[in-house]
């Protein structure tokens, strides 16, 4: 059944509906994670990659007040571009539709209506998580409840570098959602190969993680998997760096009052800044990756269906 609220390009329904592989791709990466004019590039080179391997994209994203999977070219540039363009979870999505805003989405709101078009995969860079200071402020990512809730696959390369790693993975167990290290027993750290913490068991292919998903389904669990998948190791930041880096940007966000929703974009910004902008060389190479196992996960899905 057709659903009024939402837009569904004709190819991702037809391809949802014959059987192909599907990957879905969020968007905020493009209009609040890099910067112009090297988003759109990276956006429309996700894609690529998803159809070089025989799979097909499935962008999303909320395109004049519409929420749209599989947003053409186009508007993928019109949002790229956009300056008031506000960044969407689950709640901000009708509210959206109301005002008529252009919205990048969340891993929450991405995974929510790729699940709504039918789409069991979705390929990310870093995921949302218990921020520090939450045990006070309650400050933990709608992307851990969505997870818990939405029947996806989820590919990512951890939670972001500035987030508290170790209450992050404690939230995902008391969520039941299961943690896969694809080729790895640690938990990735966005920008480094290792964040220090360690994963419950490990997958070593794309057709075990897509087993995955159709056994918890199949078990009658309704979250999804997270897989966590390493930046490339010749890629990453070199983890001392870092380490120092993201001590400093906590120091000075404390010194400039910056807290809530602005904290993440400048910490985020202050990194890429301290590194010469080695942390976006790494943010795109760790998302590259992380799309193109999404679409042999994807392909593995259809084959063993």
């Amino acid at each position: 059944m057709t659903n009024p609220y939402l837009s569904v390009s004709s190819e991702v329904a037809e391809a949802v509906a014959s059987g192909r592989p599907v990957v879905a791709l969020e968007s905020t990466i493009f209009t609040h994670g890099l910067p112009r004019p090297r988003n759109v590039e990276v956006a429309l080179e996700g894609e690529q990659i998803v159809r070089d391997a025989g799979a097909v994209p499935a962008t999303i994203g909320v395109h004049r007040g519409t929420p749209t999977v599989g947003l053409s070219a186009d508007q993928i540039n019109d949002l790229a571009h956009d300056d008031a363009v506000i960044k969407a979870g689950i709640r901000e999505l009708s509210i959206a539709s109301v005002t008529g805003a252009s919205a990048g989405t969340t891993i929450a709101a991405t995974a929510f209506l790729a699940r709504a078009a039918g789409i069991d995969v979705f390929a990310t860079g870093g995921l949302g998580g218990v921020h520090h200071g939450a045990s006070e402020n309650f400050d933990e990512s709608a992307d851990l409840y969505a997870l818990a809730t939405t029947s996806v696959v989820l590919i990512s390369s951890g939670a972001k570098a500035i987030l508290d790693i170790g209450a992050t993975l404690e939230r995902f167990e008391s969520l039941s959602v299961p943690v896969v290290g694809y080729r790895t027993n640690s938990y990735p750290g966005f920008y480094v190969v290792d964040s220090g913490y360690t994963v419950g068991a490990r997958v070593e292919s794309p057709e075990q993680i897509a087993r995955l998903l159709t056994v918890h389904r199949g078990l009658g669990a309704a979250g999804g998997v997270l897989v966590a998948n390493p930046v490339p190791a010749d890629q990453q930041l070199d983890p001392h760096e870092l380490d120092a880096v993201i001590q400093r940007a906590w120091s000075d966000a404390e010194r400039d009052g910056v807290h809530g929703q602005q904290l993440t974009p400048y910490l985020l910004d202050y990194i890429r800044r301290a590194t010469d902008g080695r942390s976006l060389d790494a943010n795109v190479a760790l998302y590259r990756n992380n799309v193109a196992l999404a679409a042999q996960v994807a392909t593995a899905l259809v084959v063993g269906a």
